[in-house]
C-alpha cells in the first residue's frame, strides 16, 4: 500500500489551565446566553413581516451564523487541546518550559515579562506569547541566568533571563 502524502500531523494543541477554562467559559456563555438572545431577536424580527428588507432580520440571521462558527472553532480547539499542567518539580522549576513566567532583560537594562502559552491564548499586552513563537521557541529549555540571542528584524538582541517562575493562573 502507498503512504498517503498527507505529511506530518500537525503540532499538539497546548494550552494551559487558565486557558482552557477561558475558552469554556465563552463557548458556555456564547451557547447559554448570546445564542438564545439572537434567536429571540430573529424571532421577533420574522414576525414583523417582509424579511427580505428588514434589516433587524438580516443582522440577526449574520450575527447567529458568526456565533454559530465561533461555537463550532471553539468545541473543535477544546476537543483537540492538550491541557498543560505547570512544572512542579523542584529541578525544573528553574528551566523554562510551557507555562513558564519568564523575566527578561534586554541589552538597555529594559525588563519584561512573558508566558508561555498556547497559541489560542496570545495576547501581547498580557506578555502572553505562543511557545511557537520565535521568542517562545528561543526561550524554551533555557534556564535563569542564561544569555540568549534573538533576532528581530531590525537585528539580534541579548536577552538576559533573571527570573522563572510556574503559576496556575496566566499572568495580568
Amino acid at each position: 500500500m502507498a503512504e498517503s502524502a498527507k505529511g506530518p500531523p500537525p503540532p499538539p494543541n497546548y494550552i494551559t489551565l487558565a486557558g482552557a477554562k477561558r475558552l469554556q467559559e465563552e463557548l458556555g456563555r456564547l451557547r447559554s446566553k448570546e445564542r438564545p438572545k439572537v434567536v429571540q431577536e430573529v424571532s421577533d424580527a420574522a414576525a414583523q413581516g417582509d424579511r427580505s428588507e428588514n434589516a433587524e432580520y438580516i443582522y440577526g440571521k449574520r450575527r447567529l451564523r458568526e456565533i454559530d462558527r465561533r461555537m463550532q472553532f471553539l468545541t473543535k480547539r477544546l476537543e483537540k487541546a492538550v491541557v498543560v499542567e505547570p512544572h512542579t518539580a523542584e529541578s525544573a522549576k528553574k528551566k523554562i518550559f510551557f507555562g513558564a513566567v519568564v523575566e527578561l532583560e534586554d541589552e538597555e537594562c529594559v525588563k519584561t515579562k512573558y508566558q508561555i502559552v498556547g497559541e489560542d491564548e496570545i495576547d501581547l499586552k498580557l506578555g502572553r506569547i505562543s511557545w511557537r513563537s520565535p521568542l517562545g521557541r528561543a526561550l524554551l529549555g533555557k534556564k535563569e541566568d542564561d544569555t540568549i540571542v534573538f533576532r528581530k528584524p531590525s537585528g539580534e538582541m541579548e536577552l538576559t533571563i533573571l527570573a522563572v517562575r510556574y503559576a496556575v493562573e496566566i499572568i495580568e
